[in-house]
């Protein structure tokens, strides 16, 4: 329970560091550029954004994998990272391009397809290191290389933006400095530059790639269903309502923030667990107050998002209240999925999302076509709502049948669900 408590304090404060750091970059660029350039930067982004899902071929998760469970040394994981982190580099690169170029309406700009691209080396590395940090039950590092780049991203903004005028490439630029900075201090943190090697270890890349792979498909599936609105709307609307879109999404998402303080722990201890029905039970209890936490704040966010949004975005972003109010109870719904989903997904066993996503990403394109160019940035929200709704029926129907755990005994509340909140505020009073 000590490093359990520990594990929380350390991840709660990085999320807060990583919402607050979020939040202030996000109003900047929103008063500052207006809808219309928030919605270019959203339609060039989401292509980088949603591939890094599968190019970083799933390696972050096998390695936490790998790492917990030690099967191969340290040294071998680290040197067959950055052997496949070179070969994906170039493989991301090239696909984004393409998609950008050809497939997004501001693909003509070659500086801003550039500037979104340019994240792409220094997010695979840093994502790669942090299954490392995860696998080792590491979590202060782990957090670090979450909320740092967002702090640096944030000071961009502020000069790029605010102090030097330079809207949409200045946010851009904002973006790469994160990772970049990240990416440098890791290189040497973790003492990467010895793991450079020409001598490729096949059975270790092999294996990774076998189990990463499995990964990066779920994540692809995944990402789709977060993303295919915009791709949509960039193609059925206009670049306004996509910057609507884009910050009223952005916001309710961060009530995921909330069931995602856990997940890490979940992930890195379901890894490493021995009894894996035991931990499923905490798991599950973790989803039931997960659930009431996101309804909450839900409830918090549909009678004040009125408020909020036009003070912190500014008044041409009111559109963005109702996108909001739209999309809540699909966060809600999807809460299920990103709980337990960590569960199985550090049991090596990721393909198991796929079976609730990809229906949902059918229904999602579906009434995406059909809603968009009639209700716009609203549409996109009606959509993803009920795709979401499905996924998180579908996922807990599937996690029953894994764990062989009843959904009437993993909804049911019980008393000693809060038992372990109570002890963490306990411990945080006596502090």
């Amino acid at each position: 329970m000590a490093s359990f408590f520990k594990d929380f304090l350390s991840i709660g404060f990085s999320k807060i560091l990583i919402i607050s750091f979020g939040l202030g970059s996000s109003i900047i660029i929103a008063r500052y550029i207006g809808p219309s350039g928030n919605g270019t930067i959203a339609a060039l982004t989401v292509y980088p954004s949603l591939f890094l899902s599968f190019g970083s071929l799933g390696i972050s998760q096998a390695t936490t994998f790998y790492t917990g469970k030690k099967i191969f040394s340290e040294e071998q994981i680290k040197t067959a990272i950055t052997q496949i982190w070179m070969i994906t580099v170039i493989i991301s690169l090239v696909t984004c391009y393409l998609l950008m170029r050809y497939f997004s309406n501001s693909g003509d700009n070659l500086l801003l397809v550039s500037l979104a691209l340019l994240p792409i080396p220094f997010t695979l590395f840093n994502k790669y290191n942090s299954g490392l940090f995860l696998g080792r039950n590491d979590i202060k590092t782990y957090n670090r290389i979450n909320w740092i780049p967002t702090l640096i991203v944030l000071l961009g903004a502020v000069i790029f933006v605010i102090l030097l005028h330079w809207d949409i490439a200045g946010a851009m630029l904002a973006t790469i400095l994160g990772g970049l900075f990240m990416s440098i201090v890791l290189l040497f943190k973790n003492k990467f530059l010895k793991s450079f090697s020409l001598k490729f270890e096949w059975r270790v890349i092999q294996s990774m790639l076998s189990l990463g792979m499995i990964y990066a498909l779920s994540l692809l599936v995944i990402g789709l269903n977060y993303r295919v609105d915009v791709i949509m709307i960039d193609k059925l609307s206009t670049a306004f309502e996509l910057g609507i879109y884009s910050k009223g999404a952005g916001f309710a998402e961060y009530l995921w923030e909330i069931p995602m303080l856990f997940s890490s722990i979940v992930f890195a201890r379901s890894a490493v667990s021995k009894k894996q029905k035991e931990f499923s039970y905490k798991v599950i209890r973790l989803l039931r107050v997960s659930f009431i936490g996101v309804g909450l704040g839900a409830l918090v966010l549909l009678f004040l998002s009125e408020y909020i949004i036009p003070l912190m975005y500014g008044k041409e972003f009111y559109g963005s209240v109702s996108v909001l109010n739209y999309l809540l109870p699909g966060i809600l719904a999807l809460t299920i999925f990103k709980v337990i989903n960590m569960d199985l997904a550090g049991r090596g066993k990721p393909w198991i999302a796929m079976w609730a996503m990809l229906p949902a990403l059918g229904v999602n394109i579906i009434l995406n076509y059909f809603f968009i160019p009639k209700y716009g940035a609203n549409g996109a929200a009606y959509s993803s709502t009920i795709s979401y709704g499905v996924a998180g029926v579908l996922f807990l129907y599937f996690y029953s049948k894994e764990t062989k755990i009843p959904i009437k005994e993993i909804l049911k509340f019980r008393r000693e669900d809060f038992a372990p909140i109570k002890g963490i505020i306990k411990k945080i009073i006596k502090r």
